[in-house]
């Protein structure tokens, strides 16, 4: 669905329909922090989501401060396969390429 900075992204939500105005992020909605629609605009998940489409990549946001003002969306990713934290999600783990084959 396409956020309210103009991306697509899989973990927002938003419902319309009939005056209803709900935008929820599901990436966020489970933990403590507060999601806005402002935090859209430099969230990089939809980056990742397009840059990689590895089934088994999970990715895991929080809310945190930059320079102590800002605040932004962190995102840490793991892979289901290989049971570790990826270092660069764009790029994904580097092993799930060898269980495909």
């Amino acid at each position: 669905m396409r956020t309210p900075s103009g991306r697509e992204c899989a973990y927002f939500y938003g419902d319309y329909y009939r005056g209803r105005h709900v935008e929820v992020c599901r990436l966020l909605e489970h933990g403590d922090s507060q999601w806005q629609p402002s935090l859209c605009k430099t969230c990089p998940v939809p980056d990742i989501l397009l840059a990689n489409a590895c089934p088994n990549l999970v990715l895991h946001g929080s809310v945190g401060r930059r320079f102590g003002l800002w605040r932004q969306v962190r995102v840490v990713a793991t892979c289901d396969c290989t049971g570790t934290v990826v270092a660069e999600p764009k790029v994904g783990c580097g092993h799930c390429a060898e269980f495909a084959e």
